[in-house]
């Protein structure tokens, strides 16, 4: 069974971990080495949008002491599950219609299997990385990590108290690194951090853990500025094309794989700034916290998709598609994307809705989320206007005739509901005089009964 070390492991301990090239794994990497264990360092490609180039990272962690550092090619991965993320509709977070994709999830879901893989490939099997204890993603590294690898171990820099008192902040490892004379040249301090892959970017924490600084104060990476008046977005109409659940045009191009198709998702969508969302969520320990997003492709593809959804499908498949989803959503937040109960709704949610969306949708992108949708058209439709036409058809679906009788047989239930109002009102009348148990307040302290 897997344990948590509360303190570095014995001395020449092969341990892992997830190394991102910034100051924070820098400096684990340096002190793990320092402290005799054998650091194998791991960098995922995600196609990072704050990264030139993701193989430039591996040879800076052997620099800091790792015996052994490699690249895991995490790109076609990515899209594949946030292709399937888009087709199950799992997302939970929404906020005044604008949706955050759980791309982070995302990111953490392939990240982990993927490294701890590599990890057991090498017969490493003590995991560590640079997530604190007041996140989401120390839940999530923990769950697929063992998931993957019962045997694996897990030791995390930032919960043992020996690191965290020799480095409280940037400073101190800064420091740290110049007397190791592994110096790290910190970039212009941003006023937020951010975390990137190619699905999306997360920016939190800092200034922006305050309420009255907005989305304003944020540079995005995959996209325009949009709020700002002095950016020039031009209007551009563009058309989605799925197959069977599948994107597989943008303009009636088609791409060598899903992943070039979900680049040239992001490129449209950065240009107009769409997908740029302010959210408050409940991070897995119930306790809030802010970030604004980006996601240019998924809110693109996204558009299409479920536009072609409420054209195909009936109104109690759609009601399941957002019912289970929102449910898969937050299961994916939680960093369980891959156990049996997501698994059970990703299953239903990919083999009986998305097989049946073929078809192309045509939208004009304009500013931030601001579009319209243009034309509709797929291989099946459950919309057919002639169903409902207010002219005059030569084979009406139904008559006014069969409308009455629809609308009378409806008495029953009506005259039953109302029947049971009224019964309703009699008991709780009846339950006001009976003796009740204390109230709230007294209950909690604060006050009288009420």
């Amino acid at each position: 069974m897997s344990r948590i070390y509360k303190s570095l492991p014995p001395k020449g301990t092969a341990i892992g971990i997830a190394f991102s090239g910034g100051l924070d794994t820098r400096c684990a990497v340096a002190w793990m080495s320092e402290q005799g264990m054998a650091v194998h360092a791991y960098t995922a490609d995600l196609a990072q949008p704050d990264e030139a180039n993701p193989a430039d990272i591996p040879p800076i962690a052997l620099q800091h002491g790792a015996v052994k550092a490699r690249l895991v090619d995490c790109r076609e991965a990515m899209v594949r599950e946030g292709i399937a993320a888009i087709q199950c509709g799992a997302f939970h977070l929404s906020s005044g219609g604008k949706k955050y994709f759980n791309t982070t999830p995302l990111g953490r879901a392939v990240t982990g299997t993927a490294i701890v893989r590599a990890m057991r490939e090498d017969g490493v099997h003590v995991f560590g990385d640079g997530s604190t204890h007041k996140g989401n993603d120390i839940q999530r590294f923990y769950r697929y990590g063992i998931l993957v690898d019962p045997q694996l171990k897990i030791y995390k820099p930032w919960l043992d108290q020996a690191f965290v008192t020799a480095f409280g902040g940037r400073k101190e490892m800064s420091e740290y690194l110049e007397r190791r004379e592994l110096p790290y040249k910190m970039g212009k301090e941003k006023a937020y951090s951010t975390d990137a892959n190619v699905l999306g970017a997360t920016h939190e924490a800092k200034d922006l853990e305050r309420l009255d600084s907005s989305m304003r104060i944020v540079e995005p990476i995959m996209g325009v500025a949009h709020w700002k008046p002095e950016v020039q977005v031009a209007p551009e109409e563009i058309e989605l094309t799925w197959e069977q659940g599948q994107p597989v045009e943008l303009n009636g191009k088609r791409f060598p794989s899903p992943y070039e198709l979900f680049l040239e998702a992001n490129r449209i969508g950065g240009r107009h700034g769409l997908g740029m969302s302010d959210q408050i969520e409940n991070r897995v320990i119930d306790a809030k916290s802010r970030g604004i997003y980006e996601a240019p492709g998924m809110a693109l593809l996204h558009l299409g998709y479920e536009r072609l959804l409420s054209a195909i499908h009936n109104e109690n498949t759609l009601d399941l598609y957002f019912t289970l989803g929102r449910r898969l959503g937050r299961l994916l937040y939680e960093g369980k994307w891959f156990d049996p109960e997501a698994l059970m709704l990703r299953d239903a949610l990919t083999r009986w809705v998305a097989p049946a969306v073929t078809g192309t949708v045509k939208v004009e992108l304009r500013r931030g989320d601001d579009w319209t949708v243009l034309s509709t058209r797929a291989e099946y439709m459950s919309y057919a206007p002639e169903k409902l036409s207010m002219e005059r058809v030569a084979d009406p679906a139904f008559t006014p005739e069969d409308r009455i009788g629809a609308l009378e047989l409806q008495n029953l239930s009506v005259g039953d509901n109302r029947d049971l109002l009224l019964h309703h009102l009699d008991a709780v009348r009846k339950l006001g005089a009976a003796t009740r148990g204390p109230g709230l307040g007294a209950l909690l302290g604060s006050g009288e009964d009420e």
